[in-house]
């Protein structure tokens, strides 16, 4: 409803070229909006969509409610059945994973100085 008021407006300018550059204006918070929002954040739903099909038996994970374990069983339905403690079972939905937390505890440990 906004965007279309504005449009209806730019007639209104003087007919030197206000309504032109307004509109290349808007067209610059578009471009701005689409590189610095809309295709970062498009480019990470990728990975973890990548990350939750590379999932198989025995990888430590940690899920975003902050469980550290290691994968059991990958089931067809889109659970893992994941080992807590040994003996210990939770079956959880594969989209419940941290890629970011599960990549710092797969990470080698840092030599101390």
């Amino acid at each position: 409803m906004q965007l279309l008021s504005i449009f209806l407006m730019m007639g209104q300018g003087d007919a030197k070229g206000g309504s032109t550059s307004t509109l290349i204006m808007m067209g610059g918070m578009i471009v701005v909006f689409y590189f610095f929002m809309i295709r970062p954040q498009a480019k990470k739903a990728k990975q973890q969509k990548q990350f939750i099909s590379d999932l198989q038996k025995g990888d430590k994970i940690v899920t975003i409610a902050g469980i550290h374990g290691k994968i059991n069983k990958v089931n067809d339905d889109g659970t893992i059945e994941m080992e807590t403690s040994p003996g210990s079972y939770i079956k959880i939905e594969r989209s419940a994973i941290s890629m970011e937390w599960t990549a710092n505890v797969n990470k080698p440990a840092e030599v101390a100085k």
